[in-house]
């Protein structure tokens, strides 16, 4: 069986042990309790890698804020920022086992579970978080949030970081100055073809080594949004910055099915509620904060930021629109064509 569709990596028997008695636990919890009501505080880890003050790091925070306001003495939530916990392939892994209950991981790296999460992915296909919030709101939505079930990851929904800029020792007016340069990559197959396209070198690398990579030289560029560049002081490290706005930085909020089903009804409903309105509101706050790091990493004089003209952006989206091709038929055409469609 393929490998890379398998979450049992090294952990055998003993992890899936822990999972089923965990299960177990829980299922006797909310049986032995009367109506919806159980015995002891449910809990729900919630690990993330970004810092508490990044788009994500609100999020986690204001969904326990109102967990605690809601639903007090029945569920408690424990936010572990900045990788503390654990790394978002880890979580992944965890998720499935029940070892966490809730994750908000990019959506780069569920492309070993899905194909369909790769169209998130491809350079140039929205222009703004605008186009990417019509296409998550349309009719592949269920389509996206169900495609992982069977694994051990259910979606709820999805929260924005921002569009993402290419850093590096030189301006990327255009894909010839990315040539030979070592970019740091998110685990993702389509992010690497993308590298390969303008001339670069991938390298796959978990978020929290970026900053001491580019401040040894271990990679020489990396893609982000403003608001992680800013929080993470990438733009300390990286002599230029380029406004390309060529990709599109997302989370899934997922829970583990098992969990998520057994849960009281009531509980299950308001912790649904609660995370819609928290994703609209972090979808806000996403773009505010990305506008706020922009100014703040120009007004620290370390960087040099560049837009790109017209020009120079048609001749980026040319350059790497090959790799729409190459995955089309993974992703599927139907779904391309909707994101496109959301763009127009």
């Amino acid at each position: 069986m393929n490998k890379k569709l398998q979450l049992i990596s090294g952990r055998g028997l003993a992890v899936i042990a822990k999972y089923l008695i965990g299960g177990f636990v829980l299922s006797s919890l909310i049986a032995c309790g009367s109506g919806s009501s159980v015995s002891e505080p449910i809990l729900i880890k919630f690990p993330h890698v970004t810092s508490p003050t990044t788009p994500k790091g609100l999020a986690a925070q204001r969904f326990r804020d109102l967990v605690e306001e809601r639903l007090a003495g029945r569920v408690t939530v424990e936010v572990y920022p900045s990788g503390q916990l654990m790394n978002d392939d880890d979580s992944i892994e965890a998720l499935a086992f029940g070892e966490v209950q809730m994750i908000a991981t990019s959506l780069s790296k569920f492309d070993r579970l899905t194909n369909k999460f790769q169209v998130f992915d491809l350079p140039f296909l929205f222009p703004d978080l605008e186009a990417v919030e019509r296409f998550q709101a349309g009719a592949s939505r269920e389509i996206l949030l169900e495609s992982m079930s069977l694994r051990g990851l259910k979606g709820l929904g999805f929260w924005h970081n921002g569009m993402k800029q290419f850093g590096g020792p030189v301006p990327m007016n255009n894909p010839e100055a990315a040539k030979g340069l070592k970019f740091r990559i998110m685990e993702s197959d389509v992010l690497q073809a993308q590298i390969l396209a303008i001339g670069g070198s991938p390298q796959k690398m978990a978020f929290v080594e970026v900053y001491q990579a580019l401040q040894t030289g271990a990679v020489d560029a990396q893609e982000n949004t403003w608001s992680n560049i800013y929080s993470s002081k990438f733009y300390e490290v990286q002599k230029h910055l380029t406004m390309t706005n060529h990709g599109y930085l997302g989370y899934l909020i997922a829970v583990n099915p098992s969990f998520w089903s057994g849960l009281p009804d009531d509980i299950r409903t308001e912790l649904e509620t609660i995370v819609s309105e928290v994703s609209s509101w972090a979808n806000q706050q996403a773009k505010l904060i990305n506008k706020d790091g922009l100014e703040k990493i120009i007004a620290s004089g370390r960087t040099e930021v560049t837009p790109l003209t017209d020009q120079e952006l048609k001749v980026w989206q040319q350059t790497m629109r090959p790799v729409w091709d190459k995955f089309a038929d993974k992703i599927g055409v139907d779904i391309i064509a909707e994101a496109q469609g959301a763009s127009n």
